[in-house]
């Protein structure tokens, strides 16, 4: 029999990273973009996991790179077309995560209409924390999260000011598309998004919770 896979390590195993755009009224007004009355889905693949310890690569194609954090929800078990009132029993635990966003390339392909695969799903570009069981979250949102650039705070948010709550957005996703155990759903970002460099130092946390930092990186290739 195959070994367990274990939670606290769901970036090497699991499938899907489903994100949320928009999902923080005053971030969607920074984009200048309408605050949704549904969710906005996009996907990255499970290549784009950066755990801690590793570096934030910077795609070759991008001149403007952001960071966007974002609580992530791990689910514990397979849902499809999950009942909103029993979406949290899905849930494993969270895990602090960046959307790092090629930005240039977002606001190429949001001109032509394209998708934003290029600006969101290159390698690397979901870093995440360590794993934090359910039990040490009692109420997710009701959570504080922070991120500083070479110690400068940047973005600061309450996950208490999600426009669509994670029951809602779990049982959204689940009725498109299965969610696997191990995957995560992105959350969405809070207001204060901006660019970084070659060799800025991250750090982010969820506050009383969970930390992390990483280093970014241009890659030779």
């Amino acid at each position: 029999m195959a070994a367990p896979r274990p939670l606290s390590r769901f970036w090497e195993w699991g499938k899907n990273i489903v994100c949320v755009g928009r999902n923080y009224a005053e971030h969607a007004r920074e984009m200048q973009s309408a605050v949704p009355s549904e969710p906005v889905l996009f996907l990255k693949p499970s290549t784009a996991y950066a755990p801690e310890g590793s570096a934030i690569l910077m795609p070759a194609y991008s001149r403007n790179l952001h960071h966007e954090l974002e609580l992530g929800v791990v689910m514990g078990r397979r849902g499809r077309a999950v009942p909103e009132a029993a979406a949290m029993d899905y849930v494993a635990g969270y895990a602090l995560c960046l959307d790092m966003t090629a930005r240039d390339v977002q606001d190429e392909c949001k001109k032509k209409g394209l998708p934003w695969t290029l600006a969101k799903s290159f390698t690397a570009s979901c870093p995440v924390s360590a794993f934090v069981p359910k039990e040490k979250i009692p109420d997710p949102h009701n959570l504080k999260l922070w991120l500083k650039v070479n110690g400068e705070l940047r973005q600061e948010g309450d996950t208490s000011s999600m426009i669509f709550s994670i029951p809602y957005i779990i049982s959204y996703v689940s009725k498109i598309m299965t969610l696997e155990e191990g995957d995560i759903i992105l959350t969405g970002t809070p207001k204060g998004v901006g660019p970084v460099k070659e060799n800025d130092e991250i750090q982010a946390g969820i506050h009383g919770v969970v930390s992390m930092t990483f280093k970014v990186e241009r890659p030779e290739y």
